[in-house]
């Protein structure tokens, strides 16, 4: 829990009422972001995002496995998220696990529709070899590195950038009689597939201080929330899923609001991901 004496409260609140943040930004306005892809050499995908003070790591790994029994058509996709204890003094001891515990929930609720994949906004299909029989498994990791609040939305962001950079081994399946069905796997060392990340979402919260909300809270605005709703959006508009956290209840009415802001400033966030993207891209290139 940040620390904060009465003035910095009523400072941070009274700020927030006239739109106009501590950092000079406005209640709908976005911290700079900064992109890194490739950081991580030995995953199949990954990149640093860097949202002012807070910084996080995503990697992506892809390893051939079988199909559930349920869902023979679909792929399947975990991820896990470690809270480096370094990067808040909150994040030592149980404190770090709890969090991460807590993040990763989240992200798999917006990201991937629940355990059974239902609405995902991850194309769990398209991560079929062959039905039934072989899929490729991606492991999806994020480390927060530094921690200066909305901690959600850039581990999203993070993953959404690492899976842009993901590039899937090329596969080529033959079924063979004398194995009883089973399908023989020749993974290409030299041809790989782009992941599709065009309906990948980002994660836009809405933290409600006093009787406002804004976006992209610092830790010392964190502190002063009543609740928050976290909406994941795809670069369509369409809303792929929602989480709230924060004791405090809202009324519907200001729900329908909030989703509605998130909709709106979810564009911006993506074209602002977009720009950072093809420039490490170019950096890469280089």
């Amino acid at each position: 829990m940040v620390g904060l004496s009465e003035g910095e409260k009523h400072f941070i609140r009274g700020g927030i009422a006239q739109d106009l943040r501590a950092d000079g930004r406005t209640k709908l306005q976005f911290r700079p972001v900064t992109v890194e892809t490739g950081v991580i050499p030995q995953a199949n995908g990954s990149a640093r995002v860097r949202l002012g003070a807070t910084e996080v790591i995503a990697s992506v790994k892809a390893e051939l496995g079988k199909p559930t029994v349920l869902h023979p058509d679909k792929g399947k996709v975990s991820i896990y998220v470690d809270c480096s204890p370094t990067a808040a003094p909150i994040f030592e001891g149980r404190g770090s696990e709890d969090l991460s515990a807590e993040l990763s929930v989240a992200l798999q609720r917006c990201l991937l529709g629940g355990k059974s994949g239902a609405g995902a906004a991850i194309d769990l299909s398209s991560l079929i070899v062959l039905e039934g029989k072989a899929c490729w498994d991606l492991y999806i990791d994020g480390l927060v590195v530094s921690s200066d609040g909305n901690l959600l939305d850039a581990l999203a962001a993070a993953i959404k950038v690492a899976l842009s950079d993901t590039g899937i081994p090329k596969v080529n399946v033959s079924l063979n009689a004398e194995t009883d069905g089973e399908p023989e796997v020749d993974v290409s060392d030299e041809e790989f597939l782009q992941f599709d990340t065009s309906s990948v979402p980002v994660i836009v919260t809405l933290t409600k201080v006093g009787k406002h909300y804004i976006v992209d809270a610092t830790s010392e605005e964190e502190s002063q929330m009543s609740s928050a709703v976290s909406v994941s959006v795809n670069r369509r508009g369409q809303i792929c899923g929602l989480t709230k956290r924060g004791g405090a209840g809202l009324d519907p009415t200001v729900i329908f609001d909030m989703i509605s802001v998130a909709k709106h400033v979810s564009q911006r966030f993506i074209s602002l991901l977009d720009s950072e993207i093809a420039a490490a891209e170019a950096v890469m290139d280089e």
